[in-house]
C-alpha cells in the first residue's frame, strides 16, 4: 500500500502559482494525498486572525471553510473562485484532502518553515521567470527555497509574458 503524501503548493493567486496546481494536480497529486495550499502574505497585511497566528501561521483550514468569503477575509485573503472551483474538483475526482494555511511575512523563509512545521513531502511553487538581472536585485524566491527546504521543490515555470495564460480556465485542459 502506497502511503498518502502531503503536497504544499505555494500559492499567491498569479497565473503562475496555478499553472503549478495544475501541474501538481495532472502529474504529481494521486488519490488519497493531501494537498495544503500555502499562502504567504505580507507583513503589512493586517487581518483580523494574523495577531493570533503572526509566528505559527494560522491553523489549517479545511477546503469547506477556505471556500467561505467570510473565512478567507479573516486571513486576509480574497477568495477566488477558479482556485477554489479546481481544489473541488480535485477533492472529488482524486479523494484528495485539500488544506489551506496562511503565513505573513518573507515568502522565502516561510515556505521553508512550512515544509517543517507541516512534514510535507514535497512542495510545488511556480516561477514569475524573473530575468538575471531582476533575480539579482529582487532575489528569487523559488531559487531560495530550492536551495534551502528540507523536502524535493518542484519549481514550475511560467510562460513569457508574450505567451502568457490569460484565463486560467485553459489551464485545466493544458498538459503541463
Amino acid at each position: 500500500m502506497v502511503k498518502a503524501r502531503i503536497v504544499g503548493i505555494g500559492m499567491d493567486y498569479s497565473a503562475t502559482s496555478k499553472l503549478a496546481l495544475n501541474w501538481a494536480i495532472h502529474n504529481l497529486v494521486g488519490e488519497g494525498d493531501q494537498i495544503i495550499i500555502i499562502h504567504v502574505s505580507s507583513p503589512k497585511a493586517d487581518p483580523t486572525n494574523k495577531q493570533l497566528f503572526e509566528d505559527t501561521g494560522s491553523p489549517l483550514i479545511p477546503l469547506l471553510e477556505f471556500r467561505e468569503t467570510n473565512v478567507a477575509k479573516r486571513y486576509g485573503l480574497t477568495p477566488d473562485p477558479e482556485l477554489l472551483d479546481m481544489l473541488h474538483t480535485l477533492s472529488h475526482t482524486k479523494q484528495v484532502k485539500v488544506m489551506a494555511k496562511v503565513y505573513w511575512g518573507d515568502p522565502r523563509d516561510k515556505l521553508c518553515d512550512a515544509v517543517e512545521q507541516l512534514k510535507l513531502d514535497t512542495l510545488v511553487l511556480g516561477s514569475r521567470g524573473l530575468g538575471v538581472l531582476k533575480r539579482v536585485l529582487l532575489g528569487s524566491v523559488s531559487n531560495y527555497v530550492v536551495q534551502n527546504a528540507s523536502c524535493p521543490v518542484t519549481v514550475v515555470k511560467g510562460t513569457t509574458p508574450r505567451n502568457k495564460v490569460r484565463d486560467c480556465t485553459k489551464l485545466s485542459k493544458m498538459h503541463v
